[in-house]
């Protein structure tokens, strides 16, 4: 078997012109799609850490969060409407700051991002085995028959897949409000007392927690071009998405504080607890029902997005051509969607090998995010035009990227290996090109 070479790097100029649109999702369907890759599994443990660091004013760290996340959320949106591709943040880096740092940020989130899908399924996994009183290592094939269905939507490209998000995130707004409804008569005023017990440590340390729950909108990019219209939709859906999105955190975290009290810091299943109390008889069964539905949601949106990424990254030359098919707007990536399948279930079998400790893998997942945002952001200073809300949105972005960075510390060391490989990648692909270019001279 062989295996098709790097295809040489294109003109970076080549991309900079936004091609004819061919999308045909609409805003519904793209409100969908941003409330999937941002409401996610985040809603099934986050309200329980927030409280453990914060207490009761974890619902202040929330609202914070939320504001915080508007500027970035507003400067992918801006860069989306304006550079529809499926490249994504890479596509942006790369009319911005040069093919180099374009590779670098299309390898973060391809090969780094993508290492939390695997997560997913296995929390999924968890929920479904303790639903039924199973063993633990249930919980792999579980998971890995959870990964298959996503799947099967991309394979027939955004326009199937899209209708399916339209239905999985419709479906998990609705249980989202129906444990709300269960829970919040057993609400107790006693428990937002006292409200700041860890003092504003705490909610800044609830905020650190928290700023993954409002992640996902760098992933949207890579499929803004089969967006109907990109300059409406895409920021009307941006808007739609924040609303939803921050009140169901933020109602979802009262009703955590006001059942639950300062008990809920001690239980990893906050949603089954609250409505124990209320709906004993149904509660387990509802939970699942929401792990489930939050994983085949986040799923369908990510695999669809890392697939456009994968094509677009083989179309710039920073994959194998082979895997180029699709990355055009309607277009359908199934030969990249491939290689997305190999890598979930190669870094699946990498979390089982470690004994199913999820950390680590979390941590690459996250440094890779905050490595691809501080690119993307630096490139939307510079892209957008100076003084216009969006580069001021941009500006904001940098300094609160900056932050993240701090944070992430050592677990940078993934995304700089990755960054490695991509400088590794352009000297080769340079000297092939002055190989090229040297026999061509000869011949002639």
């Amino acid at each position: 078997m062989t295996v098709a070479p790097l295809a040489m790097p294109t003109d970076p100029a080549a991309h900079t012109e936004i091609e004819e649109h061919r999308g045909t999702l609409g805003l519904v369907q793209a409100s969908a799609i941003y409330i999937a890759a941002v409401l996610g599994t985040g809603i099934l443990f986050l309200p329980t850490l927030a409280i453990a660091v914060a207490g009761p004013a974890s619902i202040v760290a929330v609202a914070a969060v939320l504001l915080l996340s508007v500027p970035l959320a507003g400067t992918f949106a801006a860069l989306a409407s304006r550079y529809p591709d499926a490249g994504g943040v890479a596509s942006f880096v790369r009319r911005a700051l040069g093919p180099t740092a374009a590779r670098m940020a299309g390898y973060w989130f391809f090969f780094g991002v993508i290492i939390g899908s695997p997560i997913v399924g296995l929390l999924a996994g968890d929920y479904l085995v303790a639903l039924v009183g199973g063993e633990k290592w249930l919980v792999v094939p579980v998971a890995a028959v959870m990964m298959i269905p996503p799947f099967i939507p991309n394979l027939f490209g955004f326009t199937v897949s899209g209708r399916v998000q339209l239905v999985l995130t419709g479906l998990l707004v609705a249980i989202v409000v129906l444990v709300l409804v269960l829970a919040a008569p057993a609400a107790e005023p006693r428990n937002f007392e006292p409200f700041m017990p860890h003092g504003w440590a705490g909610v800044g340390a609830a905020i650190s927690l928290l700023v993954w729950a409002f992640a996902g909108w760098e992933a949207v990019t890579h499929v803004a071009a089969e967006f109907k219209d990109p300059r409406r939709t895409i920021p009307l859906a941006t808007g739609i998405a924040l609303v939803v999105v921050g009140l169901a955190y933020l109602a979802l975290q009262v009703i955590t504080v006001a059942v639950l009290g300062t008990n809920g810091a001690s239980t990893t299943v906050p949603m089954l607890d609250m409505v124990s109390v209320t709906a004993p008889g149904v509660g387990p069964f509802i939970v699942t029902l929401v792990a489930v539905v939050v994983s085949l949601g986040v799923l369908n949106m990510y695999f669809g997005a890392f697939a456009k990424l994968g094509a677009a990254l083989a179309r710039d030359g920073d994959l194998p051509r082979w895997f180029a098919p699709g990355a055009e707007a309607g277009g359908i990536p199934r030969r990249s969607l491939l290689l997305v399948a190999v890598l979930v279930y190669g870094y699946l079998a990498a979390i089982v090998f470690n004994g199913l400790d999820l950390t680590p893998f979390i941590l690459i997942n996250t440094s890779c995010m905050v490595a691809v945002y501080a690119l993307g952001m630096v490139a939307a200073v510079r892209l957008l035009e100076k003084w216009s809300l969006g580069w001021w949105l941009a500006t904001v972005s940098v300094v609160l990227v900056a932050g993240l960075l701090i944070l992430a510390g050592p677990h940078l060391l993934i995304p700089a290996a990755l960054g490695l490989a991509a400088v590794v990648v352009a000297v080769v692909a340079r000297r092939r090109a002055r190989q090229a270019t040297a026999a061509v001279h000869g011949e002639v």
